[in-house]
Order: structure tokens, then C-alpha cells, then sequence
């Protein structure tokens, strides 16, 4: 099922253009990241089709728990309601791996199936139907469900391949294994990652081992920090539109509860020195833009928001009615004209770190 997985990932003619693969968006060659600086990526029937929101990378994500809104945590405090956490996407409504696949394959952003039978017939007219027989018996296509559940699960244990997606071999690794060291920059951009009154990284991206394995640079929770509204997305032509995140439009069951709207899910900080699009919208393109944002977003909001009636629209791409919902802890917080918590120098530090947790496959290319 791996290695039909495998083959499956890179397969296009499971897209109506047959020229999508699932590769197409998450390039193994990167780690499983998006293939270049696009905010979002281009699919579809005629792969003109702009997406909504960035590709996430694929790697660390195995220890995704299902979605809940009130999550406890026994290795931080069991006692404590962490709140939203877990799922897949940016808005975690697909529980597992298996509810995820089924997601691209009939978006119409994406591989643009009417439905996941319409899948199921391309995979059993092509060139991996008689190995699949082999591997799920002869009438694995007799029934629809039985052909779907097949092809969701050779996706889903794929991506439970250690080497593939989950290596543990950056540089950072090595370093908790007590087999590498950080430089001088490096250590000093952990400590401002770690450290609560400056990058205070680590409350979201925790950096330390845990009674269950290595770090995976993510709590898996939810967060609203309103970066500024792309305005290169078709989407948000219409200023009506928002993208709201657990709130909707992709994810409707709680489209009544007001106190997530703006909240998405806190992606996972390794190989991120690969990616070219940050955010769920891809608004910026590079590391320096990301962490300047982040310490100087409350500080100087002019540099990141546009202006409305001769005043900075801050959080410009969330309604007022939610600004409350805005993270405003450290390194966020301060006031127009204040010093930002994090000097030029102390970015580079960080960004420095940052680079220490890209897998070695990936430090090769």
C-alpha cells in the first residue's frame, strides 16, 4: 500500500486535466512543499484555477490529533483548555490523512472530480488497476466505496512512511541528539525562540523533546495574528470576501461560533527555509518579511496594512467585529512607534535557527 501510495501521489491522470498529481503541489524533490513562490497553486479542469489558500508541506504531520475544540494536553497540562487543535488543512476539517486526500482530488481549485467515484472509475481505467486488484482482490472496483476506500488508504499509509515524511534528520536533530553542534548565531536564535519576552516561537512551535518524540515545531492549535489581506488572490476582489478560517467558507460547522473566526491552525516550522509563500494566504515570500511582520506588526502596522480614509486599515483582511480574536502576545503587542521585540541583528538569529531544521535530503539541492 506504500508503494501504491507512492505512485498514486505522483499520478495526474487522477485530475480532470490530467496534469495534476497531488506532486504537483507538494514536490517530494522539496520535502513534500510547494514547488514554487506562488501564494497559491494553479488547478482545475484547464489548470487556470486559483486556489484560495497556500499549500501546506506534508512532512511532520503524523502525530495530527482529530480536530477538537477543547483540547488538553498531558504533556504541557492536562488541566489546561488549550482550545481549538488538530485536523488537517488550514482549518482542520479533515480529521485524518484518509478525509484529507479525498479533499484535492474534488476541489474544483484542485484535481477537479465532480466526486470521488468519478476518481474511482480514472484509477480503475488505468495504469494501476491490475496492481491494485492484486493487492485489494479482483472486484476492488465493483463497488465504488470499496475502489475509494482503497485509493484513500494506499494515500493515507504512504504518507506514514517514516523516510519519506517524517525523517528527523535536520541539523537541529542532530544537535538534540548530542551528534552536531548550532553556531554562535544559531544558539543565540534559539534562545530568542524560546525565550517569552522576545521571540516567544516556542509557545505555538514548541522546540524541546517530549515524552513523545522530537519536536515537530507545532502545538497543532489555532491562531488569529490577521496578517494583511493578498490582494493578488481573485478571491479577494470582492471586499466582501474573507477567508475566515475555522469559521469558514471551506469549513461551515462552525460558522455560529465568532470566537474562531480568524484562527488557523499553526503550521509546522520545519523545512520552512524551503518554502517561498507564508500564511494560509500566501502573502509573504521570504523569511525576513515573516519575522519583521511578527515583531512589528502592532509597531509600525503602516509597513504591513494599507491605508482607509487616511488611516492604517489595520488587520485589513479581518472584520472589525473579530479584531478581538487578534493574538497580541509577545513578539505581537506594543504601540504604534515602539521598538519592535526582536532588532534586525536578533532576526537574522532567529532565521538562522530556523535554517538548522531543514532535512538533510533537502540541504542537498
Amino acid at each position: 500500500m506504500t508503494e501504491l501510495g507512492r505512485r498514486l501521489f505522483t499520478d495526474p491522470t487522477l485530475s480532470v486535466s490530467g496534469q495534476m498529481s497531488c506532486a504537483t503541489c507538494h514536490d517530494p524533490r522539496l520535502g513534500y512543499e510547494p514547488p514554487n513562490a506562488r501564494s497559491t497553486q494553479l488547478g482545475g479542469p484547464d489548470l487556470k484555477s486559483v486556489g484560495l489558500r497556500a499549500a501546506p508541506g506534508l512532512r511532520y504531520l503524523q502525530k495530527v490529533p482529530p480536530f477538537t475544540t477543547h483540547h488538553f494536553d498531558d504533556a504541557v497540562d492536562e488541566s489546561i483548555d488549550q482550545g481549538p487543535t488538530g485536523g488537517h488543512a488550514w482549518d482542520g476539517r479533515a480529521d485524518t490523512t484518509h478525509d484529507q486526500a479525498r479533499a484535492p482530488l474534488t476541489s474544483p481549485f484542485e484535481m477537479a472530480n465532480p466526486d470521488i467515484d468519478s476518481v474511482v472509475a480514472r484509477l480503475a481505467a488505468g495504469a494501476l488497476a491490475a496492481r491494485f486488484k492484486e493487492v485489494f482482490g479482483a472486484d476492488v472496483f465493483a463497488d465504488p466505496l470499496r475502489g475509494s476506500t482503497a485509493l484513500l488508504m494506499c494515500l493515507e499509509v504512504f504518507q506514514q512512511s517514516p523516510t519519506d515524511f517524517y525523517p528527523y534528520t535536520s541539523r537541529y536533530d542532530a544537535y538534540l541528539r548530542r551528534q552536531g553542534t548550532l553556531s554562535a548565531s544559531e544558539q543565540r536564535g534559539l534562545a530568542l525562540f524560546n525565550d517569552q519576552k522576545k521571540g516567544n516561537c516556542n509557545t505555538c512551535h514548541p522546540s524541546g523533546i517530549r515524552h513523545d518524540g522530537f519536536p515537530n515545531f507545532t502545538d497543532f492549535g489555532y491562531n488569529a495574528i490577521a496578517v494583511p489581506r493578498n490582494r493578488t488572490l481573485p478571491a479577494n476582489a470582492d471586499a466582501a470576501f474573507h477567508d475566515l478560517g475555522l469559521c469558514g467558507p471551506l469549513r461551515t460547522d462552525l460558522s455560529k461560533d465568532p470566537e474562531y473566526c480568524g484562527e488557523f491552525r499553526v503550521p509546522t516550522l520545519r523545512n520552512v527555509a524551503v518554502r517561498r509563500a507564508f500564511f494560509h494566504n500566501g502573502v509573504f515570500h521570504s523569511l525576513d518579511d515573516v519575522l519583521a511582520f511578527y515583531v512589528s506588526r502592532d509597531t509600525n502596522p503602516g509597513k504591513w496594512y494599507r491605508k482607509a480614509g487616511g488611516k492604517v486599515d489595520r488587520f485589513d483582511d479581518l472584520p472589525a467585529t473579530y479584531h478581538k480574536n487578534v493574538n497580541v502576545d509577545p513578539p505581537f503587542g506594543g504601540k504604534p512607534g515602539g521598538a519592535p521585540t526582536l532588532t534586525k541583528s536578533e532576526i537574522a538569529d532567529v532565521i538562522a535557527f530556523l535554517k538548522t531544521l531543514t532535512d538533510a535530503d533537502l540541504t542537498k539541492k
